[in-house]
């Protein structure tokens, strides 16, 4: 039977088994960020003040190895990562200690005072923070989409904390036209009604993501929304003025090409062979300025969930190289996980 049909009740019990068999893999922590008044610009003098939220993260693997960080997209919470960390903390060319944070006003992270607040050089001072709250860095850091974008700012702006850069399908430059295509679906309130409705949804998204099976969009779908009493159905885990936020900077495509030039360390890109967000163009560009190992991967968009074994063996041994290189491959795809 369909994982769409039956009742909330039903849907839900169904992911908490899911959930189960990563009891124990991980921790769920958190810090106390704070937000400086310069990251407050937009907002009314009278009304700003350094304040502090907290900020929720996946802890998994052995806490004195190297250090992961795994930064997901606009709208994604931190068990996006789950078969990817759950993978790399017990890797046979070397454990990772991978942290997965929930960016703010996403998942079971607080949410800022302003909507101006939702900005990348604010996600860009809660991963600063986040690595000093962990030891002080360097550490490697993986970036999907947006988290892609943020860790790339970082790294130019912060050479000394990232140790290895990882861009899954995101690159320096992504089109206005795409940005707002995806800007103006998010910054939409939806309330999904039924198991069936969310599955539909979510399947249609995660198509762009690769061939996801039924029970893994299950997984994600369940962490990536809460039910919602005042609605009578589950919504999205976010503040959805970030999502405005979003919206509002769409209007401008992304140029990072100045903070390309100045990353100083091993660079991996993952492309989506049918992405729309980083492209043909683009990749050239980038190998012409940096040297990067770029991994193609078929039947896929914009971004690669990273739950294949082919992807997660290939990123551990990548990353247990540390090899600054031009490379250039294409990864085929794993045969299905065992269902769950």
């Amino acid at each position: 039977m369909s994982l769409a049909n039956g009742l909330w009740t039903d849907w839900s019990a169904a992911a908490e088994r899911l959930d189960r068999r990563f009891a124990g893999l991980y921790q769920l922590r958190s810090f106390d960020y704070r937000q400086p008044l310069r990251l407050q610009q937009g907002v009314p003098r009278r009304l700003q003040r350094p304040y502090t939220t907290p900020v929720a993260y996946a802890d998994w693997g052995p806490r004195d190895a190297p250090i992961l960080i795994c930064c997901g997209g606009v709208a994604n919470t931190a068990m996006r990562f789950s078969f990817l960390a759950a993978d790399l903390s017990r890797h046979p060319a070397g454990a990772w200690r991978v942290i997965a944070p929930d960016w703010l006003g996403r998942g079971q992270s607080g949410w800022l005072a302003d909507e101006c607040e939702y900005a990348r050089d604010t996600y860009v001072e809660q991963l600063r923070q986040l690595i000093a709250h962990l030891g002080g860095g360097p550490v490697a850091l993986l970036g999907s989409s947006m988290g892609g974008s943020v860790g790339l700012a970082l790294a130019a702006s912060n050479p000394s904390l990232v140790s290895r850069l990882i861009l899954n399908d995101v690159g320096p430059h992504i089109p206005r036209a795409r940005r707002l295509k995806r800007a103006n679906t998010l910054a939409r309130h939806y309330v999904f009604r039924s198991p069936a409705d969310i599955m539909r949804r979510v399947g249609a998204s995660h198509k762009n993501d690769g061939p996801v099976p039924e029970d893994i969009r299950l997984f994600l779908a369940w962490h990536q929304t809460r039910w919602s009493r005042e609605n009578a159905g589950r919504v999205y885990r976010l503040d959805p003025r970030a999502l405005q936020a979003y919206r509002t900077d769409a209007q401008q495509a992304v140029d990072q090409w100045q903070a390309w030039r100045r990353l100083d360390c091993p660079l991996l890109v993952l492309h989506g062979m049918q992405s729309d967000a980083l492209l043909a163009p683009t990749l050239r560009r980038m190998q012409k300025t940096q040297d990067m190992t770029l991994v193609h991967i078929p039947q896929t968009g914009h971004t690669p969930v990273l739950f294949d074994r082919n992807q997660t063996g290939l990123l551990g041994h990548w990353l247990a190289s540390g090899r600054r290189e031009a490379a250039e491959l294409s990864l085929p795809l794993a045969w299905p996980r065992q269902p769950w």
